[in-house]
């Protein structure tokens, strides 16, 4: 399984970005897909999951502020940070799991500054 992250950038305080994470490869059997994220000096943590066909999973910080999608048929998970803080600073990582391992995307960097 490849992971191919898109999206992460700068944005101010309270701001909005995208993040996109598409998966390809062996597919069939990728069950949990989601974002972690790791801020300079602090382990990786995470941000929110969603198993196939299942309910989402997410840290209590983004609750409310951050909404996890997925789409089956592209293999696609969405995340959409608004409310940006400047805790949520951090690479941000796409991951999935299927019954063997775990997958990670290359990481995108999300600052949020003034």
């Amino acid at each position: 399984v490849q992971l191919q992250a898109s999206g992460g950038g700068l944005v101010q305080p309270g701001g909005s970005l995208r993040l996109s994470c598409a998966a390809s490869g062996n597919v069939f059997n990728i069950n949990y897909m989601g974002w972690y994220r790791q801020a300079p000096g602090k382990q990786r943590e995470l941000v929110a999951r969603i198993p196939r066909g299942g309910t989402m999973d997410y840290a209590d910080s983004v609750k409310g502020r951050f909404t996890l999608t997925r789409d089956n048929a592209k293999n696609t998970v969405y995340l959409q940070m608004n409310s940006l803080k400047p805790e949520d600073t951090a690479v941000y990582y796409c991951n999935a799991v299927d019954r063997w391992q775990n997958y990670w995307g290359q990481g995108t960097q999300v600052t949020v500054s003034s």
